[in-house]
């Protein structure tokens, strides 16, 4: 084993998140002085198939302290990992699996598993002298993703959406250039004429790049697609920008009702309603991908969809970046991309077996920040070349993408439209 790389120390910290909670800061320093610092916090919307979070319960944080966590990496998980070799990641998320025990991280809590597997997986790149990326996907790591720009959030429009935290959300994907750097600037432009639209039309106020849609502004979502073709083609990237919807379908499910209740209007759906919605945006609208269309369970519902729309599915609630579930979606056909969320299911190690079994049957990777990562996606989307992630065109992560694509030079490759199934 190299003497550099050996695991000297394990810290742990709450810290503040941008998700409006605490989460947890772990960073692992090795023999040779390097050092692997990652956060993990709790996304939005959550699905019910996630590992559980080690949460501190009561009044404080409105029980969302993650001290138990913090104690946890401490006290349990950090003298376990100390004198192993942090660029073997393998054999250290082995250890962590096993210490916690349990399928879903409840004995140790998720946020603390997955936030001590990150951190040494930088900690390792950092004691070997290379790039994340190269440290994740070697001397194959030459993709750059079709990038994405948020466009729309906010899910209480319709007096419903109480549990989909801003769901739908919109972005606006740019596949149809030759680099990243052509795709980023693009993806400005392109929200910056939204943006501009939303203000005029409808005097939406612009918050970190998305337009928050209040209740009454608008009575259908049409009405905000319509402003995206409107600006893609303004903007003159027709054909070159595509629309990506995050539904979250689940969150809008009422089992009492057999109904999804608010959900892109304010009547209520039924699944063919719904089956019947997709068809029509497919058709008449450039929708190029959709996230969660329908309840996190419905394999059949999503096998159905992935078959008849012809686009990108992704599976994001009804996936949890777990392999059992994959391999769920894969025999019923459900989906044709995974949303990859490294924090969501424990530990690096198997996120990173979900994205081989992906791969290996056929679907697509799409990289989400949601939990705390950061610009660390860009790392996470180049090593594992998945060709694309969502948004990531601007802001921190668009500039770890431009600082990669620069460093790579001549050997960057950008997959454009073919990264994007069907």
């Amino acid at each position: 084993m190299p003497v550099g790389s050996t695991i000297v120390s394990v810290t742990a910290r709450q810290v503040f998140s941008d998700r409006g909670h605490p989460g947890i800061e772990t960073t692992v320093t090795t023999q040779n002085g390097a050092k692997g610092v990652a956060v993990v916090t709790a996304g939005i919307s959550v699905g019910t198939h996630e590992v559980q979070f080690a949460y501190d319960g009561g009044s404080k944080w409105r029980g969302m302290g993650v001290q138990k966590a913090v104690a946890n990496v401490v006290d349990v998980i950090g003298p376990a990992v100390k004198g192993l070799d942090a660029s073997k990641q393998l054999a250290v998320d082995d250890v962590i699996i096993e210490l916690d025990g349990t399928p879903t991280k409840s004995r140790l809590g998720g946020n603390a598993t997955a936030s001590v597997s990150a951190a040494v997986l930088k900690a390792g790149a950092a004691s070997l002298g290379i790039p994340l990326y190269q440290h994740i996907g070697g001397a194959n790591a030459v993709i750059l993703p079709v990038p994405g720009v948020g466009a729309v959030v906010g899910s209480r429009r319709y007096g419903s959406g109480a549990r989909s935290g801003g769901k739908p959300s919109y972005a606006l994907m740019a596949y149809g250039f030759t680099s990243f750097a052509e795709a980023s600037c693009a993806a400005w432009h392109v929200a910056d004429a939204f943006n501009k639209l939303l203000a005029r039309r409808l005097s939406v106020e612009i918050r970190h790049d998305f337009g928050y849609i209040p209740a009454g502004m608008v009575e259908h979502d049409r009405e905000l697609w319509d402003l995206m073709v409107e600006a893609i083609n303004s903007a003159g990237y027709e054909g070159k920008i595509g629309i990506q919807v995050d539904v979250a379908a689940a969150t809008y499910y009422e089992r009492d009702k057999d109904r999804f209740v608010g959900l892109f209007s304010a009547e209520e759906k039924t699944r063919q309603d719904l089956f019947e919605l997709y068809q029509f945006m497919v058709k008449n609208y450039p929708f190029v991908i959709i996230e969660d269309p329908l309840d996190e369970d419905d394999y059949e519902g999503h096998a159905y969809l992935t078959k008849t729309l012809g686009i990108q599915i992704v599976g994001d609630d009804l996936f949890t970046t777990d392999p059992a579930r994959v391999r769920r979606g894969i025999a019923s056909g459900a989906g044709n991309c995974v949303l990859l969320k490294v924090n969501q299911i424990g530990t690096i190690s198997e996120a990173f077996e979900m994205v081989r079994l992906a791969y290996r049957h056929g679907y697509a990777v799409m990289p989400c920040s949601s939990r705390g990562e950061g610009a660390d996606i860009a790392d996470y989307t180049v090593g594992l070349m998945t060709g694309q992630m969502r948004e990531g065109a601007v802001g921190p992560t668009g500039n770890r993408l431009l600082a990669i694509e620069a460093e790579l030079g001549s050997r960057a490759e950008f997959l454009g439209r073919k990264a994007l199934k069907p």
